[in-house]
């Protein structure tokens, strides 16, 4: 730039000074050159995820709930099934646990303040959730229902990928006539209550885990063959999946490679929004008497079994409820953020 070189300021020529500009040599390069690493989808959506301090303290109290119902009830030498004997001494028993008994808490005192375990004689035993109507220790209970808890959750999950996911799919990719005769059976069973399907379950075969299961299998699955079958339509015209069908690819094939990936984000916000419905679904029907039979334990079973003692024995009803109070919490509160993480414009909705 020479120093003849002018601009027009403000409607006046002027002549500008060479001497007062910089050349920075590479200067286009540093512009064109990335300042922030590439991620993939699931490594963004993990990022945001771990952002959320909501989502992670529920995740970790999940985590530790889910360690505890495996190591726990090792701890004590009285298995769920098991009545103490002798069933005078040992029933209903409060609460006592090592260490905080000198605190003045769960040191083994009634509602009255009477040290039951000093009355009867009991010495160097602890019960840290007590014992129950039949003497039996509700700490090792409780905790087995957690598992049935947690199985009725993973059953949820693989029930909802494997039946709930293909069907809606299939649906959603073939369409027209093949859509409306698998849509019309899902109304005509999903018409069914859920608790008449149970019940005529339980004519059939006995009651317990298994009947429960196969009552989940025929109806849990329709929601996730809807959401499914939705984002199938939504997105089967699109140009890259019209590409594949014209170079040959087969239905199948289509599905899993190029229409999956694209619904799996929602598919798996549904999902950890139904753990907790099952959870719930269980436990009603434990609390009703539809539940599993004695002596398997889950929190419905013990909620029920405790709400009948409300008023003298709280502690049989509080514990219970209180795991799956916190279980259910935790389990919606991360179901929210990873929704929210999947989908920041949810987040404002």
């Amino acid at each position: 730039m020479n120093n003849s070189d002018a601009v027009k300021l403000n409607g006046t020529a002027q002549a500008l000074d060479a001497s007062k500009f910089v050349f920075v040599e590479g200067r286009q390069e540093d512009l064109e050159r990335k300042e922030r690493p590439s991620f993939t989808f699931w490594q963004d959506v993990k990022g945001r995820l771990i952002k959320n301090r909501m989502s992670m303290a529920s995740l970790f109290v999940l985590i530790l709930l889910s360690i505890t119902a495996i190591v726990a009830p090792f701890c004590s030498p009285h298995t769920y099934y098991e009545q103490v004997e002798p069933m005078r001494v040992y029933v209903k028993l409060p609460p006592r646990i090592p260490g905080l008994e000198n605190l003045g808490i769960f040191d083994g005192r009634d509602s009255q303040g009477v040290d039951v375990y000093a009355e009867r004689g009991i010495q160097d035993e602890y019960f840290f959730f007590g014992t129950d109507t039949l003497a039996r220790d509700q700490w090792s209970r409780t905790w087995y229902g957690v598992r049935i808890s947690l199985y009725i959750g993973l059953l949820a999950v693989a029930i909802n990928l494997c039946i709930g996911v293909t069907y809606g799919g299939i649906a959603g990719y073939y369409g027209g006539r093949v859509d409306n005769l698998m849509m019309r059976f899902t109304e005509i069973i999903g018409s069914i209550p859920d608790l008449v399907i149970m019940i005529l379950f339980l004519l059939v075969f006995k009651p317990g885990i298994f009947t429960m299961s196969l009552a989940m299998v025929f109806t849990s699955w329709i929601g996730m063959a809807r959401v499914t079958r939705g984002q199938v339509l939504k997105i089967k015209n699109q140009e890259y999946v019209m590409v594949s069908r014209t170079l040959g690819a087969k239905a199948y094939q289509i599905i899993l490679k190029h229409m999956l990936p694209n619904i799996l984000p929602t598919i798996v916000v549904a999902i950890t929004f139904n753990i907790p419905n099952a959870i719930f679904y269980e436990a009603f029907l434990a609390f009703i008497g539809l539940g599993l039979p004695a002596p398997a334990a889950s929190l419905g079973v013990l909620i029920n079994d405790g709400y009948n003692s409300l008023r003298t024995y709280p502690y049989l009803m509080l514990y219970p409820t209180l795991v799956l109070s916190l279980l259910m919490l935790c389990l919606n509160l991360f179901a929210n953020g990873l929704r929210d993480a999947i989908d920041p414009t949810m987040r404002n909705k």
